[in-house]
């Protein structure tokens, strides 16, 4: 019988030195976006998505993301003192999100080898792999899940970019995905044909870039094991992605919107913005302030 989707992998082992000097003593990953860190709205979405299981890849200094999700009976003892059952149970709920796990990465091998350190976790099992940086104000996850249960094989989200900015990129090839008629599926699934990590603009076979959500069977682990060193001396999972196409079909789930890298800042300072706009309890402020810095910078 065919396995669903229930384990996810985060690789959360950077130093994220793009947020200097914040990074040096907190994850990036525990940068607020409002009133919550970005490694929640991640596992949030995996939750949304059904995902039961999460197991989130570490490195040295980055405990406070498990003291997160951990219990803390002594806030919530004193929450509820005070009558604010609301946020006592808000606190108590992220024990109770998932079952998460977190394992070190030891090395800065690369994201291959972060994902290969998931391999006795997951076992035989179809995972998910959020990137730590990426929050999505959309259903990517969700499609991405749908379609490996019609087509039981990795899947990988892709979005366009401007030409030039390919070469920072994992980068796909891409074919219609043809229906059992003969004739091409209307869907926002097509078929990777080729994979290329951050290609040079003027050999880059496409500017669909693979953009920080994948879905794999567990024969990715085989093929993170055989796979070298690759770009920058790190083992590269498009490296790894690009052995398995040899005996794996694997698709692309093509979205165009609601994805933030908060890894840099000016994306960061995006989602902050776009996510306090889709919150009824802050919108209508949000929108009057935001109004008020437009006229004040003459932009309207």
């Amino acid at each position: 019988m065919p396995k669903s989707v229930r384990k996810a992998v985060i690789p959360a082992a950077g130093l994220g030195t793009r947020f200097l000097p914040f990074s040096k003593a907190v994850p990036k990953e525990m940068l607020p976006v409002i009133d919550r860190p970005v490694i929640q709205y991640i596992i949030e979405e995996a939750v949304d998505a059904g995902i039961e299981d999460i197991l989130i890849i570490t490195s040295r200094h980055k405990k406070v993301m498990e003291d997160h999700f951990d219990r803390h009976t002594e806030l919530e003892a004193v929450l509820a003192g005070k009558g604010k059952t609301a946020e006592a149970d808000e606190v108590r709920a992220l024990s109770e999100l998932a079952d998460i796990h977190f394992v070190r990465q030891g090395e800065a091998l690369g994201l291959g080898h972060a994902i290969g350190t998931a391999k006795n976790h997951v076992g035989d099992e179809p995972f998910v792999v959020l990137l730590g940086d990426d929050i999505m104000l959309n259903s990517v996850l969700k499609g991405m899940i749908a379609s490996y249960e019609e087509h039981q094989s990795s899947v990988v989200a892709l979005m366009e970019v401007p030409k030039e900015n390919i070469s920072s990129y994992g980068c796909a090839a891409i074919e219609p995905v043809v229906a059992s008629g003969g004739s091409a599926t209307s869907s926002n699934l097509v078929q990777v044909t080729d994979l290329v990590e951050k290609p040079a603009v003027d050999v880059a076979p496409s500017n669909l870039a693979i953009m920080g959500r994948y879905l794999f069977t567990p024969s990715i682990f085989d093929e993170i094991e055989r796979t070298k060193p690759g770009v920058g001396a790190e083992i590269q999972i498009t490296d790894a992605m690009l052995s398995l196409l040899g005996s794996q079909t694997m698709y692309g789930y093509t979205f165009s919107e609601g994805r933030y890298d908060t890894g840099m800042k000016i994306d960061y300072l995006r989602a902050v913005v776009d996510f306090a706009l889709d919150r009824e309890d802050l919108a209508p402020e949000f929108r009057q302030i935001l109004l008020a810095a437009v006229k004040r910078e003459g932009l309207a």
